[in-house]
């Protein structure tokens, strides 16, 4: 039983997946950073780079974006035969229609593709290439015939695109289908005639809001409710639901309690603790999640967790239950990319082969494309997940201006002696200087009080100068400043 809950203000929209009253998901977009997967423009080739077969697109934001020679589609189409290098298929300042594939991440720019493809409700609509294909969702032989068999009847005579079923289709009409057909082929209509009439760099199409996509991608028919807390924004997704989702639109309600939504279902605390290292387990037990840039990494500790006599199984119980964690988590923060699994260590090979298929099944959940590979010789879990978008960390958060990310700083008395060093190089540079003051925070001046006032007064003797020092408050625990009087 599924429910969903949207939270909207103007300045962000918040979506939280529940299942049986726990969170499966959650989705933020903010107005001032949205995501711009799917969106199409008309950019401009800033720069081709046939070394890295790469070229650089400007299509109007921060950062110019990413195409590489194997995104775009006549180096595809090659129809056996050598395909053509990227300064052969573009050249700088040439105007070009394309897609963004995955957003903005860190300090990259946004990755395109040439080959436009526009998702509706039950099709996903390839205008550029004559594919009918079914998703790999769809199991049973013969609905994927019908569903082929079904769609090829219902194209136009003069379609020379494709299609990909998509999951929802599964039990779908033939009139929903037409409708989908004739609805994004309008859209295509749209795009391409407005690519004549633009200048490079524009935007052309923009994808769906937060929470019209998850109408349109999260809600199924086990969806029970979609409670918006918006009043204004509930009639749009009412209008929006009706013509494009209509069988989730019965599921949308207001929501007019005086206690806000995400407040009344502990919403914000799950977020916090979806922002934290550590994540306890019922057992006991506990999982450490460490997010870099390069991969992420996931521990699984017994903590206090001695539920059984043997060993043996207090390990094997806590790997079943951090597996099940393990993917919920992965949905609830969106992590992406190469993530290493340290399930706590098992001698019997039986016991590898549940943990490993009990992860597998809580994975299946997940929307998103993942790839995992069996225990590797040190015992680590590899696997990746597709990352379209930043983590909720990161959405959220920014690195610590005192630390720089590094999750430490340096201790007092390393700051004490780097200050120490730093007065005696410049007494030997400037040796008319009549006074040093230290100018530091409050726990670095203590220690100089305390502790280090030996070292202090001994290094002041040697050069022949007095020392003083000034707290300054704002001051964080590495910064310090040396003032010559």
């Amino acid at each position: 039983m599924d429910d969903i809950l949207i939270n909207i203000t103007p300045q962000e929209t918040r979506v939280a997946v529940m299942l049986a009253g726990v969170v499966q998901e959650l989705h933020i977009e903010r107005a001032a950073s949205r995501g711009i997967v799917s969106n199409i423009y008309l950019g401009r080739v800033a720069r081709v780079l046939p070394g890295m077969q790469s070229a650089f697109i400007d299509v109007g934001l921060e950062r110019a974006a990413f195409l590489h020679v194997a995104d775009i589609l006549e180096h595809r189409q090659h129809n056996g035969e050598r395909p053509p290098p990227i300064e052969r298929l573009i050249r700088e300042g040439d105007a070009i229609l394309v897609q963004v594939v995955k957003d903005p991440i860190g300090t990259k720019g946004a990755r395109l593709s040439t080959q436009v493809s526009l998702a509706g409700r039950m099709l996903v609509y390839l205008p550029q290439e004559p594919h009918i294909g079914v998703s790999q969702r769809i199991e049973d032989e013969t609905e994927r015939a019908n569903l082929r068999e079904t769609l090829t009847r219902l194209l136009p005579a003069e379609e020379k695109g494709g299609y990909i079923v998509r999951t929802s289709a599964e039990d779908a009409s033939e009139e929903e289908l037409a409708a989908d057909i004739a609805y994004l082929r309008l859209r295509w209509t749209q795009i391409r005639e407005a690519a004549g009439q633009v200048p490079s760099p524009s935007l052309l199409y923009e994808d769906l809001s937060l929470a019209q996509r998850v109408m349109r991608d999260v809600a199924t028919d086990e969806t029970t409710s979609i409670l918006v807390d918006s009043r204004e924004n509930y009639a749009l997704l009412l209008e929006f639901g009706r013509k494009y989702v209509p069988k989730v639109a019965d599921q949308l309600q207001h929501y007019s309690g005086e206690r806000p939504l995400f407040d009344l279902y502990q919403i914000d605390e799950e977020i916090e603790r979806a922002l934290g290292r550590r994540v306890e387990l019922k057992s006991g037990g506990y999982l450490i999640i460490d997010q870099t840039e390069a991969m992420t990494t996931i521990d699984v500790n017994t903590g206090g967790y001695v539920g059984t006599r043997n060993f043996d199984d207090t390990v094997f119980k806590t790997n079943l239950e951090a597996a099940q964690a393990i993917a919920r988590q992965l949905r609830l923060r969106n992590l992406g990319g190469i993530i290493a699994v340290d399930f706590i260590d098992m001698v019997s090979a039986e016991h590898r082969d549940a943990v490993l298929a009990e992860f597998r099944k809580a994975l299946a959940r997940d929307r998103t494309r993942i790839t995992v590979n069996g225990f590797t010789q040190l015992g680590l879990v590899e696997m990746t997940r597709k990352r379209t978008r930043e983590s909720l960390a990161h959405v959220l958060c920014e690195s610590c201006p005192t630390c720089q990310g590094r999750g430490e700083i340096k201790t007092a008395r390393t700051i004490c002696y780097a200050i120490l060093r730093e007065i005696l190089r410049e007494s030997r540079q400037f040796g008319e200087t009549k006074e040093f003051r230290i100018l530091a925070s409050q726990t670095v001046v203590d220690l100089f009080l305390e502790e280090e006032s030996q070292a202090l007064a001994m290094l002041s003797d040697f050069i022949g100068k007095p020392v003083s020092m000034q707290v300054e408050s704002v001051y964080t625990q590495e910064q310090y400043d040396i003032v010559l009087m």
